[in-house]
């Protein structure tokens, strides 16, 4: 198969369109096309009056060899074969653990599946329909079930957000897990989408199906199954205690994956009693910040803004200050809504989310500032949690015990005003807002940095600082301030069989990389069972 990268078309292009551009860059009429793949497609908006796609198409042609020496001086032009991702059957008649059913665990617990192993799964949340119903209500009337949320609950954290699947890091895996996405009902479109994205609406469906297929391969779920304790003997782990229906529960095993999720606190705590090895880890915090979508889309697409075929604009922005400081830009929700993700009593915490359409109003965007270990205030490994749980707790304090959020026009924060209306933009969070400047619920050199900030991304994206945008806050969990130490074979340094996992343990940032660390910690359970066997 042929390879062809950096073919440019116009917006409204067709098949046919797509056969005269392979033929026009192979050197070939149409009748030796035997099937054009798109790989790959992205938006080239650096000329707002010519705005273009730029794909890369998999071709097969007659003679290939003949056609790929002809053109072997063309960079954009390679030959490639199709690999795919494959899982060897484990003979061991242990079942492994999985702690978690975010998207690190269910990976883990698929591979290990379909190894053979059956696992057990133990998620501290309800299954995606019923955590639903808790998350819709807690929108409604600001009452949270701490054990159901946008944080815990089958899914995991990601569940509810803009379903993002682009990733900094290359790892064959990717495929393997973007084509099991789409196996349990994601978009088709997400196998050659350069941002490829699902949506709330689609990602609660799929987690149903996903559940289904570790299911029929043996393994079990525990739901509201939640981690209170692990026994360690002559440094091996030897079982994990659940509490389940207000029972404590023993389940025996040598091999468990800990997929946590960066919010489960109480669990990090107790793994910091029982001597796991645990570190401080850089993170951010900030606020969220909403646009109307309609201004987004015309700053970034010109005169084409309206064009069916670009959709919702995005954006990405990262500025260093003279302050030593860093403001960006993360996890941007076009066309979506900010919600309620607190998952602790008393503590304020935001996200965004969109639906696969993204056809709301506002966009929004979480607006972070870098948090480094000097600033936690203490060297204990668990202090910028601590910290994460003071500012939450202030925000939370500031707004109101219903959980409302702290609002304010972008406008008035830079002037170090107080709002007391909306303009154009009006906030999607729900259940209730309060006029308050982050002055009141974060620290000075983050507000300083986030009024730097704006005005530096102004400059790049000319609207952004727009006096009617509104920031929200507290986005506070972006990623873990923690990282628990594993070694070379994927384990808790100086615990055999203990495999921290995924974005909660400090090795992801995002569904994607998280679902990769998921198969590689499984792959090396995998590979200690197998030895244990000889």
């Amino acid at each position: 198969m042929i390879r062809i990268n950096n073919i440019k078309l116009n917006l409204d292009y067709t098949d046919l369109d797509l056969k005269k551009a392979v033929g026009r860059k192979l050197h070939i009429p149409f009748e030796k096309i035997q099937e054009i793949k798109l790989k790959k497609r992205s938006i080239d908006a650096r000329k707002k009056d010519n705005i273009l796609f730029l794909v890369t198409l998999d071709v097969k042609a007659e003679g290939e060899k003949k056609i790929l020496q002809k053109c072997m001086k063309d960079k954009d032009i390679s030959l490639v074969s199709d690999k795919k991702y494959k899982i060897r059957i484990c003979h061991s008649s242990q079942r492994p653990v999985v702690i978690g059913f975010g998207p690190a665990g269910m990976f883990s617990a698929y591979i290990l599946a379909k190894a053979g192993l059956r696992p057990i799964i133990l998620e501290r949340g309800c299954p995606v329909e019923e955590r639903m119903e808790h998350v819709q209500n807690f929108k409604k009337t600001g009452v949270l079930n701490p054990e159901s949320n946008i944080q815990f609950g089958e899914g995991g954290a990601g569940t509810f957000s803009d379903g993002k699947l682009n990733t900094g890091i290359k790892d064959e895996r990717i495929r393997f897990v973007l084509e099991t996405f789409v196996q349990c009902g994601a978009p088709e479109e997400i196998l050659w989408q350069a941002k490829p994205h699902i949506g709330t609406d689609y990602l609660t469906r799929m987690t149903k199906n996903f559940r289904n297929l570790i299911l029929k391969l043996g393994g079990e779920i525990y739901f509201h199954a939640k981690l209170i304790n692990i026994n360690i003997k002559n440094q091996k782990l030897e079982s994990v205690i659940y509490l389940q229906d207000n029972q404590e529960h023993e389940l025996k095993t040598n091999h468990a994956i800990f997929a946590l999720g960066h919010s489960a606190r109480d669990t990090l705590e107790m793994l910091y009693e029982k001597n796991i090895i645990l570190t401080q880890k850089p993170f951010a915090m900030g606020v969220r910040i909403e646009h109307l979508q309609e201004n987004i889309n015309k700053i970034l697409y010109g005169k084409f803004w309206t064009h069916p075929a670009l959709g919702s604009a995005d954006y990405k922005l990262a500025v260093h200050l003279k302050n030593g400081r860093s403001l960006y830009t993360f996890c941007m929700c076009p066309g979506g809504e900010v919600v309620p993700a607190s998952s602790e009593t008393g503590c304020l915490a935001i996200n965004g989310m969109s639906n696969f359409a993204r056809d709301g109003r506002n966009a929004n965007s979480a607006l972070l500032v870098g948090i480094t270990p000097e600033d936690f205030g203490s060297n204990h490994p668990l202090a910028g949690m601590f910290l994460q749980r003071k500012l939450e707790k202030k925000a939370f304090e500031v707004a109101g015990a219903d959980y409302s959020a702290p609002v304010i026009c972008v406008g008035d924060f830079l002037k170090k005003k107080i709002s007391k209306s909306f303009g154009s933009v009006k906030p999607s969070y729900m259940p209730n807002t309060a006029f308050i400047s982050p002055d009141s619920y974060l620290p000075a050199f983050m507000c300083d940095t986030l009024r730097q900030g704006i005005r530096e991304m102004d400059k790049r994206l000319h609207g952004f600082a727009d006096k009617d945008a509104i920031l929200t806050g507290i986005e506070s969990r972006s990623s873990s301030p923690v990282r628990i130490l594993r070694d070379e074979n994927f384990c808790s340094i100086g615990v055999s069989g203990f495999y921290p996992c995924g974005e909660g343990a400090g090795y992801a940032g995002g569904i994607t990389s998280a679902c990769v660390d998921g198969i590689k910690c499984a792959e090396a359970l995998i590979k200690q069972l197998e030895s244990e066997r000889i």
